[in-house]
């Protein structure tokens, strides 16, 4: 990111020098609860930039990070302690602070060279949490009054603030975030003794206490009660996030914990952040997580949030997700006596739990079947993903899965590691998946969709008994 911006550095006369730019912006990029989606700040006369819908332009790194923000410590310069830290006050890095002013230059002069739609700003806990906050409000506030900035601002708020600096700095930002950081209460005592879960929870819980309250004097007023609909009061709303494989929670633990903070602080986000070691310390492990771990993760996160899921129906407290299986599939595979359900009856709950049926297409099965029966030719064309979904479905009383468990689970996790499984590129050619795709399209019997469908099978079959899997 820094590379990115050196170019023209020496012609923007800011006050920030290189050396304290460069420290600042590689302490902030561990933190990846930046999504800068949701907010709805419109423009003002004079001013400039657009946090509306379309006003900020997406970029998003290999990791996960939004590259779209410019992300930022105000300072390094810590007077916590947390084992996991590379910014932690007995940690030997190079350290370095900038003002607000500075800020807000860096800020306005990159925003007009298109560099960056918005900022991200976090800091250190420098000599109090009062102090650090103060100067993080001043930094936003200036943006906001004297420098007329109407982009995005994403607020990482510091723990035992006082609670009138938290409601002061939601009316400025449209996000803020408090990192949970560690799964348990036992080890934020080991890793992080300065904190703990009420320094995280609290601030949370008065934040989306105050934006309830405003969606009802809303309500009062047009007889609507959003909380979209509460002004310039934390507008994207509120995220966290977690660090994976720094402690010895399982999985279950963690999502639990996810499903908890969305219900009662109306998050928008959980981010995971796979545990590397960037610090050497005996409390902590000496190999990386892994990002199939984190993966898993934003899988389960994202049954829970649109599919219906709960936590304890993906996995146990004291287990993992599946490395093999997505949690979605793994999920069906132990639920095998719930399948298969018919396409052309089954309820958009239930069509949302079956492997290879997404949200969308659910609800286009649920609206294609009020004119005609579906067939599996239909669901191909839906771009349902009927190499998994044949295996819990039946299209008009017609099935051509497999049966067992163990049978469906090879084939899947042999589907798993094919070719189509993988993330699509966005230069890639489309000519790869006509022959398939047409050849589907193109049956006009039962007998030879049938015989599709088995070949399929067949194939990764072959495939796996060639080592080609």
């Amino acid at each position: 990111m820094f590379d990115f911006f050196k170019k023209s550095w020496y012609t923007m006369g800011t006050m920030i020098d290189e050396k304290r730019l460069k420290i600042l912006v590689d302490g902030a990029k561990y933190d990846v609860s930046c999504s800068s989606s949701g907010s709805r700040r419109k423009n003002v006369a004079g001013g400039i930039g657009n946090a509306a819908f379309g006003g900020i332009c997406h970029s998003f790194t290999r990791d996960g990070r939004c590259i779209s923000l410019l992300k930022l410590l105000l300072s390094n310069d810590c007077v916590f302690d947390c084992k996991y830290c590379p910014n932690r006050r007995s940690a030997d890095v190079p350290r370095a602070s900038v003002t607000p002013e500075e800020v807000c230059e860096l800020v306005i002069e990159f925003y007009k060279r298109n560099y960056i739609e918005g900022l991200f700003l976090s800091s250190a806990v420098m000599k109090n949490s009062d102090y650090t906050m103060e100067l993080l409000i001043r930094t936003v506030k200036l943006l906001r009054e004297e420098h007329r900035f109407n982009g995005y601002i994403h607020l990482k708020g510091i723990p035992y603030a006082d609670p009138a600096l938290e409601r002061e700095a939601a009316r400025y930002v449209d996000r803020m975030s408090y990192n949970v950081e560690l799964p348990s209460e036992s080890s934020l005592k080991l890793l992080a003794p300065q904190k703990s879960k009420e320094s995280v929870f609290l601030p949370m819980g008065r934040l989306s206490e105050e934006k309830r309250e405003l969606a009802l004097e809303k309500k009062k007023q047009t007889g609507r009660c959003e909380l979209k609909g509460t002004g310039r009061f934390l507008p994207a709303g509120q995220t966290t996030q977690m660090i994976v494989g720094a402690s010895p929670e399982k999985d279950g633990q963690i999502l639990r914990l996810s499903e908890a903070m969305y219900r009662k602080f109306d998050l928008k986000r959980v981010y995971f952040s796979s545990y590397i070691p960037v610090v050497n310390d005996p409390l902590l492990p000496t190999k990386q997580a892994g990002l199939l771990r984190e993966h898993r993760l934003y899988q389960a996160d994202w049954l829970m949030r649109f599919y219906g899921f709960e936590s304890e129906e993906i996995v146990g407290t004291g287990e993992n997700l599946s490395t093999e299986y997505d949690p979605k599939c793994a999920w069906a595979l132990k639920n095998m006596h719930l399948f298969p359900v018919e396409i052309n009856t089954a309820s958009v709950e239930t069509l949302l739990r079956v492997p290879g049926i997404g949200a969308k297409g659910a609800y286009k099965i649920v609206a294609a079947r009020r004119h005609a029966a579906l067939t599996f030719a239909d669901l191909k064309k839906m771009r349902i993903v009927v190499k998994r979904a044949r295996h819990f479905i039946t299209c008009g009383g017609k099935f051509y899965g497999l049966e067992g468990t163990e049978r469906v689970g090879l084939a899947l996790s042999a589907a798993e590691r094919t070719d189509n499984a993988v993330q699509l590129s966005l230069f890639e050619s489309e000519e790869r998946f006509l022959p398939e795709a047409n050849s589907f399209l193109s049956l006009k019997t039962e007998e030879t969709e049938k015989k599709f469908l088995l070949s399929s099978t067949a194939e990764i079959a072959r495939s796996a008994l060639l080592g080609e899997l």
